[in-house]
């Protein structure tokens, strides 16, 4: 936030001083009712009339050139606002999305449009204008005392209004922005599920739990909307009340014969432009506080953000992948998704991850990518870190399928690239060594062939293999694969499998499955249960490891024997899946 109003300073320095010149500006037409009224009149001279006309002409074409600089001023201020935290903003909310599991909060970028409407309202110009309603006063107090601690008072009664708008309304517009983000939040989770509530009939379900949470936005919107129209009411109302007065004043001291009727004029007009300013603030009061609350919450944001030290570049990692003692606790809980694991794969080494579910697999791999953090203890990519790591520098290096795959809006070979320059060769050697470069030549374009999130013309097998060729794009030293097979027929697993084989000895692998398939191609093997390692070391020695564990589970119902048997009788490809069943149903 430092760096923004370090941006801001200079258009909003420059909106400060043209917003000097434009109220010394607005002075000239009082001046010119006084001068007319105890001039003109008097005098009957034309040629005086012509010369103030002539005047007061030049400088409303000047005010009129300077109201317009400053309001393009203002659009650029807003301009900035948007253009320095967006990105910035962006940034944190995909790393904070991340670490709720692709659950992003979008809040913070409304709170940038907020911010950015605070910018364009015209609210904002009247904090300029407001404190020249000293300088009105105080000419209005040269023109005749008694005029002038009037019109003080009514400059001390319209700040008290405004004042009290904010003490009034402050907590109400808060908890209203709280509530029609909660609402919106519920409409943007229940619209990635609408396939599920369209097939379901669970609409008319959704759509009235919609409706009750904005009936919450609109309970709390009426009477802060009630209060807010009122106090803009009263605001205006005071200020004619207190121009009639001031008028009403000036006619008195006019017949007393201690005022002229140029000063009666000119005095309420002066009185009229002091006021202005406040009974703008109090109008557009929700924008100028939507915003003041915005700026808080971005504040707090990029701080929380800056607190996070730059780190070091570090040289290109071998792929040496270590954790030792990993702990992570659920967030808002208490329960411990992982307890106490530890592995060590040395560059060009495969592992598989395998467990029942819930017990922890995609867990652990959010921890080995650095997306999570450990609660306790580290995750090391060749002897640093992942946190020493920095992002931007580190994403390159690792390959990453997750568990639920989405493509990005664009072509499959942006996909592939990650979304960066489209290099050709690079694109199809990924397609090529995820084996998917003659799938995707069968698409309608090709490798042109446009990505739509919500379309059908990518199933999701598909989408599953194209995202192993994005995670295998470049030269990736740690490819992490959470259940990569979970939508593959038979050749996608067999696609699957053959790539795995080639990666061995060229990139650090750790794969999460449920199927016995991809084991024979891995060095190592971490059965999982409820967070806590079972079992871990070569895969042989698990798998030896698991079978004696199935049959010892089913000897005392007295079906040892058989399952010895059935083991023996299977072929290779049947008894490397049998553990695996085994291990679900003692799990």
């Amino acid at each position: 936030m430092k760096t923004l109003l370090h941006l801001l300073h200079r258009p909003l320095l420059h909106v400060a001083g043209l917003s000097f010149f434009l109220n010394l500006l607005l002075l000239v037409p009082a001046l010119f009712m006084l001068q007319v009224f105890d001039r003109v009149l008097a005098s009957q001279s034309n040629e005086t009339l012509l010369v103030l006309m002539i005047g007061v002409g030049i400088a409303l074409t000047l005010l009129l050139a300077l109201d317009h600089l400053r309001a393009r001023l203002q659009g650029v201020a807003g301009n900035i606002v948007a253009e320095s935290l967006s990105p910035a903003v962006t940034k944190i909310v995909i790393a904070q999305g991340a670490r709720r599991s692709g659950r992003g909060n979008s809040e913070s970028l409304r709170d940038v449009g907020s911010l950015r409407a605070l910018f364009s309202a015209q609210g904002l110009l009247a904090l300029f204008d407001a404190p020249w309603a000293i300088v009105y006063v105080a000419v209005i107090w040269l023109a005749h005392p008694v005029l002038g601690m009037a019109a003080a008072g009514a400059a001390v009664l319209m700040l008290a209004l405004a004042l009290i708008n904010d003490f009034v309304t402050r907590r109400e517009i808060e908890a209203l922005q709280k509530a029609a983000a909660g609402a919106t939040r519920y409409l943007e989770a229940s619209l990635h599920n609408a396939e599920v509530a369209q097939t379901l009939g669970m609409t008319d379900a959704l759509i009235a739990r919609w409706r009750q949470k904005n009936a919450e936005v609109t309970a709390l919107q009426q009477p802060t909307a009630t209060k807010t129209v009122a106090m803009a009411a009263l605001t205006r109302t005071v200020r004619q009340a207190v121009q009639v007065l001031m008028m009403a004043l000036g006619a008195y001291l006019v017949i007393s014969g201690e005022a002229s009727a140029g000063v009666m004029i000119a005095t309420t007009t002066l009185l009229g432009r002091a006021l202005a300013p406040v009974e703008l603030i109090v109008g557009s009061w929700r924008i100028l506080a939507e915003g003041r609350a915005a700026f808080r919450r971005l504040g707090e944001l990029l701080n929380s953000a800056e607190a996070q030290p730059q780190r070091m570049a570090l040289p290109t990692p071998n792929g040496d992948l270590s954790a030792v003692n990993l702990m992570f606790r659920a967030p808002q809980g208490e329960r411990m998704l992982i307890a106490g694991v530890s592995l060590q794969l040395d560059p060009g080494e495969s592992l598989a991850i395998i467990g029942a579910s819930g017990a922890g697999k995609s867990t652990l791999v959010r921890l080995l990518t650095g997306v999570w953090k450990p609660s306790a203890g580290t995750v090391r990519l060749d002897q640093a870190d992942l946190a020493q790591w920095p992002r931007e520098d580190l994403g390159p290096w690792i390959g990453y399928v997750p568990q639920d795959v989405e493509l990005f809006p664009g072509t499959v070979a942006e996909n592939i690239a990650r979304l960066g320059e489209v290099d050709s060769l690079k694109v199809v050697q990924a397609a090529q060594r995820a084996n998917v470069h003659d799938l995707i030549l069968s698409l309608p374009e090709g490798y042109d062939t446009m990505v739509d999130p919500h379309s059908a013309v990518i199933s999701p097998g598909q989408r599953q293999r194209i995202a192993l060729a994005r995670a295998l794009y470049g030269e990736p030293k740690l490819v992490i694969l959470d259940e990569p097979n979970s939508n593959l027929d038979g050749a996608g697993e067999q696609a699957l499998a053959e790539a795995l084989k080639a990666l061995r000895g060229q990139a650090t692998v750790v794969v999460v499955t449920h199927r016995a398939t991809l084991i024979q191609h891995v060095d190592k093997m971490l059965v999982l249960d409820a967070g806590k390692v079972q079992h871990y070391g070569p895969s042989a020695e698990v798998m030896r490891a698991m079978q004696q564990k199935a049959q010892q589970a089913a000897q005392p119902s007295g079906g040892g024997a058989q399952v010895v048997a059935m083991s023996r009788a299977a072929p290779p490809e049947d008894r490397d899946a049998n553990p695996f069943e085994r291990m679900e149903k003692v799990s």
